[in-house]
């Protein structure tokens, strides 16, 4: 078993899903099936908001870097397969219930340990940088993965603008939350808001995305609109949806998933098969839409970038 990384135990303060409370791929899409071919046309009017139609528009982006060659998923496993627990555990459930999310008007906050804390409205932030398209794997702890064609800009390029300080170690993030618009926060699954962390070179690593779209147009609900953070070397819970603060700070910040079980989400949290989670192994995972497993590659298969921020480290310690 994995040693959480600041050497701590923590009493769990609620109970976290098992692994036989998450839905099978095969049984989500098959349910899927089912209820569509029942509803028919009495869904139609709840379609434009549960694919997060309710703002599609059309995002202009150039090919970026680092993009895999690997098949795309579809549009709709991306958008209806999805981890968001503020709009439920379940995984048809961000679908079903994202349409009350409002993304616009938003602002993003940036402060800590920088010389130039500012505060970003969304639209501000879509014309900080010319928008790239970077198709990521994305590898989910649970052990199924997507390729998706995100849209968005490094999240370097924002941290620059506001000149961080030689202090600055650590960046954190917090999502909103919401109860009005986020029926999922009135469950004990996690500490809400939810806060993630990664090192400041980590950060500043020109992988590091700060998405907003996805398939060539605004990020869906479901998928963390209006703004999130993609890390493709580490796994999925790592990138925050929904952004409404980034802070950068000196000390390690805490995360949320590492605050409800440090002894199963470390806080570097990267993909690296050789450390099982507990309760599963992560030597392979499973693409969706696909049958049969395939093995897991450390660092979701971007070790030639981002091994040498880790030299030196015990990535079993540090996990």
């Amino acid at each position: 078993m994995p040693i959480a990384c600041e050497e701590r135990t923590m009493a769990l303060r609620y109970d976290l899903p098992t692994a036989s409370e998450i839905t099978p791929e095969t049984v989500y899409l098959e349910r899927r099936r089912w209820m569509q071919g029942l509803a028919g046309l009495a869904l139609a009017p709840l379609l434009p908001e549960a694919t997060g139609a309710t703002n599609p528009s059309a995002l202009a982006a150039r090919p970026g870097r680092f993009s895999t060659s690997e098949t795309r998923n579809s549009l709709e496993q991306i958008t209806g397969y999805n981890n968001y627990y503020e709009f439920g555990t379940d995984k048809d459930e961000p679908a079903r219930n994202a349409h009350t999310l409002r993304p616009r008007p938003w602002a993003v906050i940036v402060e800590g340990e920088c010389e130039a804390p500012r505060t970003y409205d969304i639209d501000t932030l879509l014309k900080l940088a010319p928008l790239e398209e970077r198709v990521y794997r994305l590898r989910c702890v649970e052990g199924w993965s997507m390729v998706i064609p995100w849209v968005g800009f490094e999240l370097g390029t924002l941290l620059r603008q506001v000149k961080p300080t030689s202090r600055a170690k650590y960046v954190a993030f917090t999502t909103l939350a919401d109860p009005k618009q986020m029926p999922g926060l009135a469950s004990g699954v996690l500490d809400w808001p939810y806060t993630e962390g990664l090192r400041i070179d980590e950060a500043m690593h020109p992988l590091t995305l700060l998405a907003v779209g996805l398939y060539g147009k605004a990020l869906p609900n479901q998928n963390g609109a209006p703004i999130r953070l993609v890390v493709p070397w580490k796994y999925g819970f790592k990138s925050a949806k929904s952004i409404v603060r980034i802070r950068l700070t000196e000390q390690q910040p805490a995360t949320a998933w590492n605050k409800a079980a440090p002894q199963e989400y470390g806080f570097y949290s990267n993909v690296n098969p050789e450390v099982d989670h507990p309760r599963w192994s992560q030597g392979s995972e499973r693409r969706i839409g696909e049958l049969l497993r395939r093995k897991t590659v450390l660092f979701n298969g971007y070790g030639e970038q981002v091994a040498g921020l880790y030299r030196g480290m015990d990535l079993r310690r540090f996990y």
